[in-house]
């Protein structure tokens, strides 16, 4: 079930800092809603996913992930530039949670 928490940490994560995006971009009130929201369901899924997996790799995937989707979301929905040394690092942090977990 931690897993589970974990995905929905990062999933919500993602979504705030795509909202955050979208409120420093189209001066938008009501997406700080989303932001808070956001924020506060991830902090608490996190704190869940914590009763049954290790700090270290849940705090690393939280952060991770979450860096890398919302790279991909900046990429596909906001249209920022691609650059080899953020596709590199993305890269690595894939292989540092894999190696995490072994």
């Amino acid at each position: 079930m931690g897993f589970v928490y974990l995905a929905g940490a990062i999933i919500s994560e993602v979504f705030g800092s795509s909202m955050m995006k979208i409120t420093a971009v189209n001066n938008s009130k009501k997406a700080i809603i989303g932001v808070a929201a956001g924020y506060v369901l991830a902090f608490y899924l996190l704190s869940l996913a914590l009763l049954t997996l290790p700090l270290s790799f849940a705090y690393a995937a939280w952060s991770g992930v979450g860096t890398m989707l919302t790279a991909i979301i900046g990429f596909a929905i906001f249209k920022e530039e691609i650059k080899a040394t953020t596709v590199i690092g993305i890269i690595i942090l894939i292989i540092g949670l894999i190696l995490m977990r072994v």
